[in-house]
């Protein structure tokens, strides 16, 4: 009985040491990218943070942060979309690593862009 009781206990200590060790989500964290626009290449940053399959999150442009909204991640593809004035921009990507793939579509037809992960800073003591 005491050895069931054990091997009952090492079992939960192992699976509770498992879940505390995973990694945060793939996507959650900063990215940064570069686009090309009418007045030459301008970087866009993105900031995105997941709770299962819901994304949420900001885009940081030119003209201001924007949110995003239905934003969804399924493994290593996401979606969302933003807005800039009346128009709706669409949003699909694959996450491999620090990189983020992006497809954009908007009012100007499709467009592709590559996200690099942006190393957080850490704050001297």
């Amino acid at each position: 009985m005491f050895q069931r009781l054990m091997m009952a206990g090492i079992l939960i200590l192992s699976a509770a040491a498992v879940a505390l060790a995973a990694p945060p989500n793939p996507v959650d964290g900063h990215w940064q990218g570069t686009i090309s626009g009418p007045n030459g290449d301008f970087t866009i940053n993105f900031t995105f943070k997941a709770d299962g399959t819901k994304l949420t999150g900001t885009v940081e442009t030119p003209n201001g942060d924007q949110p995003i909204s239905d934003g969804k991640i399924e493994g290593d593809k996401l979606s969302f979309k933003t807005q800039f004035q009346d128009n709706v921009i669409e949003h699909e990507g694959t996450i491999s690593g620090d990189t983020i793939d992006l497809k954009v579509k908007g009012p100007w037809g499709e467009s592709e862009m590559t996200l690099k992960r942006v190393a957080e800073k850490k704050s001297e003591k």
